[in-house]
C-alpha cells in the first residue's frame, strides 16, 4: 500500500511551480534542469503507484483526516495509476522538445505553467470527490490558457480566447450538474454519489437525468465529442507545437471523467439512468469519428491535420466506451494510450516542419533540413494513427471491432471507411510535404540546427507505441482487470467505508 504517496503527483508539481516562479524566473537553464528533473520524479512516482494498484485493491488518501464522505478524498486505482503513467511520460517527451527546441524561451514562466498543469491533469485522475474534481479541471485550464498563448501572436491569442469561452461555459455546466447532484442526494464524494443514486427513489429519477445529462455535456465538451467539438482544432492548430503535444492527453481528461462517472455513478443497470448515456454516446461518437477522418482528408495545414486526426481518436474511443461492457473498456484503454502518444507525436512533427518550412501549409515547397528523418517519423506516425499494420493503432481497432461484433454492419463500416479516408489524408499531406518538394530545388534552410533532443522526444513516443505493440497480450491482459473492476465498482465505494453495491448485473 502506498498511503501518503498517493497525494505525491498532485502535491509535487504544486510546490515546484511557485519555487521556479519565485526564485528561477531569471535562469532559464535552472527551471529546464528543475522542471525535467520534476517530471522524471513524477513518472518514478507514477511507476511506483501502477506496480501497487496491480497487486493491491482500490486506496483511499483523507485529506485532513477527514472520514468519508464528508472529507476531501483521493482514489486511487488501475485506471486512475494508469493514466498519472501515460501523463508522466508523455510530459516527459514534451519537456524533452522544448528545451531541445528552445520553445520555453519565447514566452515567460512557461515550465512553472507546465508543472501547474500537470498538478491539474494529476489531481483530476486521483480526485474521489465531483467538486474536486471540477476544481482540479479549472487548475489546469487556468494553467493551459498561459501554455495556450506562450509565444503570442493574434492568431494564437485568438485561438486562446475562444478556448477560454468554451472551456466557461463547460464549468459553468458543471457547476449546475454538482448542484442538482448534491439537492438529490446530499453528497459530492463519487463513492457516496453511486451508492445514493443506485436508491434513489422513482420521484427523484427526473433531477437526476438531468445532471447525467449535463455532465455528460461537459465531459463531451473536454473530450471533443460531438457536436461539442468545434473548438478543438482552431485551438490545437494554433497553439504551440509541444503545448498541443501534451494537450493530447487534456482530451482523454474528458473521457476519463465520463468513464469514471457512467461506470461508477451512472451504469447502465441503474434504474434512474438505464442506458440513456450508451444511447447519446454512440451516435455522437459515430459521427465524431467521421468528421474527425473527413477533415485530415481536407486538412489545408499540417497541424490542424494532426487536430483533426485527434478528435478521430475520440471517436473511436467513445464508440467503445458506448457498449459499456468490460472487453469494449479494456479495448477502449488500449486504444486511449494509443492515441494519446501517436497524437503528440503527430503534434511535435508538425511543429518541426513548420518550424523549417516557416509554415505548416500542404503545399509543395523547398526541401527541409532533415528531410528524410523527419519524413521517417511522420510515416510511421501515420500508419499508427490511420491504424495500419502493424503498429497499435492496427490492433486498438481490432479490439475495438471485436467487442462491438454485435453492432458490426454500422459501427465497423464507419471504423473501416475513415480508416481509409485517414490512410488517403495522411498519404496526400506526406506526399505534397516530402515528395513533392524534392522537384522544387535546393532545401529552404541547410543549416538549421539538428535539434537531437527534439528527435530523442519523437522517437520516445514512437517507441511506445512500438512497446504496446510488441506487448499487446500482457497490456490487454492488465486492462481487462481493470476494466472488470470498473464494472464491478465494490472494492472502489467499500475503500471509503461504504456499503458496497450490488453488481449482479455486471
Amino acid at each position: 500500500m502506498m498511503s501518503h504517496w498517493i497525494i505525491a503527483p498532485v502535491v509535487l508539481p504544486a510546490i515546484i511551480a511557485p519555487l521556479i516562479v519565485l526564485m528561477m524566473r531569471n535562469d532559464l537553464t535552472l527551471q529546464r534542469i528543475v522542471g525535467l528533473t520534476s517530471t522524471l520524479a513524477l513518472a518514478a512516482i507514477a511507476a511506483a503507484l501502477l506496480i501497487s494498484t496491480s497487486h493491491n485493491p482500490p486506496e483511499i488518501y483523507l485529506l485532513g483526516n477527514w472520514p468519508a464522505p464528508f472529507g476531501i478524498v483521493l482514489m486511487l486505482d488501475r485506471l486512475s495509476a494508469m493514466m498519472l503513467m501515460l501523463t508522466a511520460l508523455l510530459a516527459i517527451a514534451v519537456q524533452l522538445y522544448v528545451i531541445s527546441t528552445n520553445w520555453d524561451a519565447k514566452g515567460r514562466h512557461f515550465h512553472a505553467l507546465f508543472l501547474f498543469q500537470m498538478m491539474g491533469i494529476n489531481g483530476a485522475f486521483l480526485t474521489g470527490d465531483a467538486f474536486n474534481l471540477f476544481v482540479f479541471f479549472e487548475v489546469l485550464l487556468i494553467a493551459s490558457y498561459g501554455l495556450m498563448i506562450h509565444g503570442a501572436g493574434k492568431d494564437r491569442l485568438r485561438a486562446g480566447v475562444q478556448y477560454i469561452a468554451f472551456n466557461l461555459i463547460a464549468s459553468t455546466l458543471f457547476l449546475f450538474a454538482l448542484a442538482t447532484i448534491y439537492a438529490v442526494t446530499g453528497t459530492l464524494n463519487m463513492a457516496d454519489i453511486a451508492v445514493k443514486v443506485a436508491a434513489l427513489p422513482e420521484g427523484d429519477a427526473g433531477l437526476i437525468r438531468v445532471a447525467a445529462i449535463l455532465m455528460l455535456s461537459v465531459f463531451a465538451i473536454k473530450g471533443a465529442l460531438v457536436p461539442l467539438q468545434f473548438w478543438l482544432p482552431g485551438t490545437y492548430a494554433n497553439a504551440p507545437g509541444p503545448v498541443a503535444a501534451l494537450f493530447a492527453i487534456m482530451t482523454k481528461v474528458g473521457a476519463y471523467a465520463i468513464l469514471r462517472t457512467a461506470t461508477l455513478i451512472f451504469p447502465p443497470e441503474t434504474a434512474a439512468i438505464g442506458t440513456m448515456v450508451a444511447d447519446l454516446m454512440l451516435p455522437a461518437a459515430l459521427v465524431t469519428l467521421a468528421i474527425g477522418s473527413i477533415g485530415i482528408l481536407g486538412a489545408t495545414t499540417l497541424p490542424r491535420l494532426a487536430a483533426f486526426a485527434g478528435i478521430a481518436s475520440m471517436g473511436t474511443i467513445f464508440i467503445a466506451f458506448s457498449a459499456f461492457t468490460p472487453q469494449a473498456t479494456a479495448a477502449a484503454l488500449y486504444y486511449m494510450m494509443h492515441s494519446t502518444l501517436a497524437a503528440a507525436a503527430i503534434f511535435l512533427i508538425a511543429d518541426l516542419v513548420t518550424d523549417r518550412r516557416g509554415n505548416g501549409t500542404l503545399t509543395a515547397q523547398p526541401r527541409i533540413a532533415q528531410q528524410g528523418l523527419i519524413a521517417a517519423l511522420f510515416f510511421a506516425n501515420a500508419i499508427a494513427l490511420a491504424g495500419m499494420p502493424p503498429l497499435s493503432g492496427f490492433i486498438g481497432k481490432l479490439l475495438v471491432m471485436d467487442a462491438l461484433r454485435d453492432n458490426l454492419a454500422l459501427i465497423w463500416t464507419v471504423i473501416l471507411v475513415s480508416s481509409f479516408f485517414m490512410v488517403l489524408g495522411f498519404a496526400r499531406a506526406g506526399s505534397v510535404l516530402f515528395w513533392k518538394s524534392h522537384a522544387t530545388g535546393e532545401p529552404a534552410d541547410p543549416h538549421h540546427s539538428a535539434q537531437p533532443l527534439a528527435y530523442v522526444a519523437i522517437g520516445g513516443l514512437l517507441a511506445g507505441l512500438v512497446g504496446l505493440t510488441v506487448f499487446a497480450g500482457p497490456i490487454m491482459g492488465w486492462l481487462e482487470v481493470t476494466a472488470t473492476a470498473l464494472h464491478a465498482p465494490d472494492a472502489y465505494i467499500a475503500a471509503n467505508q461504504l456499503p458496497a453495491l450490488a453488481t449482479e448485473g455486471n
